[in-house]
């Protein structure tokens, strides 16, 4: 006898899935166990898995069909089993055919209030909102969520993925390919504990990878989409551009040319990549931060024109493949806005990853060169690759400010410590304004935009933002560099190297350290710098200790559990006041 696929309810507040599309087809065959069809609840996307073995016979909900959970939505069983279909297997649910699951996800509103339906309307009779948010990236997504939550009646316009550059084309595919750099070096070490892998040749399906990435992307988009689903967000796929003070002009994908107004607007464009006039650069051979993540073949030679965060990460994930790797960079270091003992640490572990660093230096030239590139560079003999990548870094998106003078500076918006523009009721949280162009700034400056264009008030601190690399070792750092401190304060720094901690010493991961820098009259820590394993998780204990105002006295009596990668930033602090138990006598 079948078995009925239905519907689950996953979680006790869920009431309706929709379906997001069917992992296998009619006729195929399932093992138990096996994920069949991914769906969406009001907060994530999930797979669900196959009861029993046997073969998927009928589907009876498709993609984007939203139905109330214990619903049969498919039948399981013997090839060629004839089934009969219950009769509560109805259509899929529409919003028409339950009002209280409309109203949930915004598609339905209180009387007297324009429902999504009425946006193609006649000029003069815009539909208006509480906040228009411009742009469905970190700072995006953020502001309209939270102005929800706080009795908003909220649009969302995004003309390209939700999710902006972070969860499409930056901080979420790099992480998953560094994670794949990361088991490929922990394959090479296998070996030196005694562990042996019988064929130790490595091969790389770019295919499947470039798959998984985007799977993970998707998994993600899929699940802020139903974050704004579940707060009534109602979302435009288009283009927006300010036209007044209160209202914005959509080029839209679905709901055509029309406008929309609100009291509030919420500026969150986002950034682009960077470009610099270099002969050559349009040469398809020369790729951007987006392009290199979409790449199907691994090059034998790659030059990475740029030596900051993206530089160095995208660097480390293509030697680990086996690239021949050379970064290009203009100023004297590479991640030269991190403490020198940092920067001066990595450059040397990169050098003995077999990267090579052409720093004081800069490119002149593109030129193709059969198969490959020909970069000419200045004072020195032209290099030869595959590819270059040019990771310069991103400017700010200024494509829907309009014409109404909301005032800018170095093509950056100005905003104030409310995220507010010169333009009353107009914010601009995000990479948009150039403060701190960091998903988790966006994310923060996105709650304070919203909070004060709903009438609350909140402004932005700047001071305790960690901002991490994620190499392997990883970086993490907060506050100020040992330079700017000195410059300010008297000073004391402290010091703890892995090599020196248990939990290091079992891992293997015994590169690096922990350096805090502490004033010295009152021990108030004023920046910590690490460079090691879980950096970008070790950070954030010292950036909610330093925005606490937690001096480096309670930290170092602070106990942390043994052995942990974590005791490395307790010793710094200790050190820093001369009393690390684990550092010989000074």
């Amino acid at each position: 006898m079948a078995t009925e696929v239905i519907m689950p309810k996953a979680g006790m507040a869920m009431e309706y899935g929709t379906v997001v599309k069917w992992l296998k087809k009619e006729g195929d065959p399932v093992q138990k166990g096996e994920p069949i069809i991914e769906i969406l609840t009001d907060k994530v996307n999930m797979e669900i898995e196959a009861e029993v073995s046997g073969t998927l016979l009928k589907i009876l909900a498709h993609e984007g069909d939203e139905l109330p959970v214990m619903t049969v939505i498919g039948y399981i069983g013997e090839a060629g089993e004839a089934i009969s279909i219950a009769a509560d297997a109805k259509a899929p649910a529409t919003a028409a055919d339950h009002p209280e699951a409309a109203k949930k996800s915004g598609a339905e509103t209180a009387p007297g209030v324009k429902t999504a339906s009425s946006m193609k309307t006649a000029p003069g009779d815009a539909p208006m909102y509480d906040v228009i948010v411009i742009g469905g990236g970190p700072a995006g997504y953020v502001s309209a969520i939270r102005a929800a939550q706080l009795g908003g009646k909220v649009a969302l316009i995004e003309r390209d993925e939700i999710g902006g550059t972070c969860l499409n084309r930056g901080c979420i595919p790099t992480k998953t390919y560094l994670k794949n750099a990361e088991i490929v070096e922990q394959i090479h070490f296998a070996a030196q504990r005694g562990i042996h892998i019988a064929d130790s040749t490595l091969s790389f399906d770019m295919e499947k990878i470039v798959k998984d990435k985007n799977e993970i992307v998707r998994t993600l988009t899929g699940g802020v989409k139903g974050l704004l689903k579940s707060y009534g967000v109602k979302v435009y796929s288009g283009e927006g551009k300010l036209h007044s003070a209160t209202e914005v002009a959509i080029n839209g994908k679905t709901d055509g040319n029309i406008r929309v107004k609100a009291d509030k607007i919420i500026l969150a464009g986002g950034s682009d990549v960077a470009r610099i006039p270099i002969p050559g650069a349009d040469l398809e051979r020369v790729l951007d931060s987006t392009r290199i993540l979409d790449l199907k073949t691994i090059p034998k030679k790659l030059v990475i024109v740029g030596g900051g965060v993206i530089g160095v990460e995208i660097a480390m994930v293509f030697r680990a493949y086996g690239t021949e790797v050379t970064i290009v960079e203009m100023l004297p270091h590479v991640i030269s806005m991190m403490d020198e003992t940092v920067y001066t640490a990595v450059e040397k572990h990169l050098k003995k990853q077999g990267v090579k660093l052409l720093t004081g230096t800069g490119v002149e030239a593109f030129e193709a060169n059969g198969d490959g590139l020909k970069i000419k560079i200045k004072g020195g003999a032209p290099l030869e690759a595959d590819y270059a990548l040019m990771a310069i870094g991103r400017s700010p998106d200024l494509s829907g400010l309009g014409e109404i003078g909301i005032q800018t500076e170095k093509n950056r918006v100005k905003v104030d410590g409310h995220m507010e523009t010169s333009v009353k009721g107009i914010y601009a949280p995000g990479d948009i304004n150039g403060l701190s162009m960091l998903a988790h700034s966006a994310f923060r400056m996105g709650e304070v935009a919203a909070e004060n264009a709903m009438g609350h008030t909140a402004e932005m601190d700047f001071a305790s933002i960690p901002s991490c690399i994620y190499t392997h070792p990883e970086i993490g750092a907060v506050g100020l560099n040992e330079a700017e401190a000195r410059k300010k304060h008297d000073v004391s720094v402290g010091m703890f190297y892995f090599a020196a901690n248990g939990r290091a010493l079992a891992a293997g991961e015994t590169t690096g350290f922990v350096k805090v820098i502490v004033e010295k009259k009152y021990g108030q820590i004023l920046g910590v710098h690490i460079f090691g394993p879980a950096a970008s998780e070790m950070i954030n204990e010292a950036a909610a200790l330093m925005a606490g105002e937690i001096t480096a006295y309670e930290v170092a009596e602070t106990v942390h559990a043994h052995p942990s990668y974590s005791e490395a930033f307790m010793e710094a602090c200790a050190d820093a006041l001369g009393r690390s138990v684990h550092l010989p006598k000074k």
